[in-house]
């Protein structure tokens, strides 16, 4: 094959780009190589069935050929071959409001996944865990989504804390909540910007961030939203700059 390997790995599909008038770029989210942009020839055709199985939300299972020894190198690997896993996008396309967060996911893993190539295994377990939930319907869209977002900022280590002091450690609950400081703080630790949020939102992201499905459920609408936004402000600060699919997520 000219210097050509050959690679075989599964993942999540998180976008596609068109390329020339048949071809498209495929980014994936995978098990063994973390994220992988590599060119998919012909997928654009009508009756392409290779094209069908990568589309966004898709769990496959993909062959690349790349140029040397390691998948991501000099220039972009091809992927030859894919058979879906489990077409996740069947249970989500067709929802709103599981469309909006689904996506919201799908760019979170990309963000967290910025240096191609480095495995980062944890990322897609919890995005092929995520999206499998989401499809089926088993909890609301967004608790859904703030559950996989707290639970990146876990992983990538940026947990916060919604009961002790995040800077001194006090025992919780604590009534203040500082983003920049990691979470809830205590009064002698607060800082200027600091909010204070409800109990019960409190109580509701530490169960989110827990896998406390039962506490997340029952919790009041009024509570949901008002969490959601302490997420969203918590994931802006560590990634520098908002989700642009975040905006579009039904509150």
């Amino acid at each position: 094959m000219g210097g050509m390997s050959l690679f075989r790995d599964d993942g999540i599909v998180l976008r596609t780009q068109k390329l020339g008038e048949a071809d498209r770029i495929i980014t994936l989210l995978t098990r063994g190589h973390g994220r992988v942009r590599a060119v998919a020839r012909g997928v654009r055709r009508t009756k392409s069935k290779f094209g069908a199985r990568l589309e966004p939300f898709s769990h496959v299972d993909v062959q690349f050929f790349s140029k040397g020894s390691e998948l991501v190198g000099r220039g972009l690997p091809l992927c030859t071959q894919s058979e879906t896993i489990a077409p996740y996008g069947g249970g989500i396309v067709t929802d709103y409001a599981r469309y909006t967060a689904g996506t919201a996911m799908l760019e979170t893993a990309e963000r967290f996944t910025d240096h191609e190539g480095e495995p980062a295994v944890q990322q897609y377990l919890l995005l092929v865990g995520a999206l499998r939930t989401l499809a089926r319907g088993e909890h609301a869209p967004n608790l859904v989504l703030d559950a996989f977002l707290l639970r990146s900022l876990a992983v990538n280590g940026y947990a916060p804390t919604f009961g002790d002091c995040a800077k001194c450690g006090m025992p919780g609950p604590n009534r203040f909540f500082s983003v920049g400081s990691g979470g809830s703080v205590c009064v002698d630790c607060r800082v200027p910007g600091s909010v204070v949020p409800s109990p019960q939102a409190l109580e509701l992201l530490g169960a989110l961030l827990t896998g406390d499905w039962g506490t997340a459920d029952a919790a009041e609408p009024r509570y949901v939203r008002e969490g959601s936004g302490l997420v969203s402000a918590y994931l802006h600060w560590h990634l520098e700059r908002g989700l642009r699919s975040l905006r579009y997520v039904e509150k």
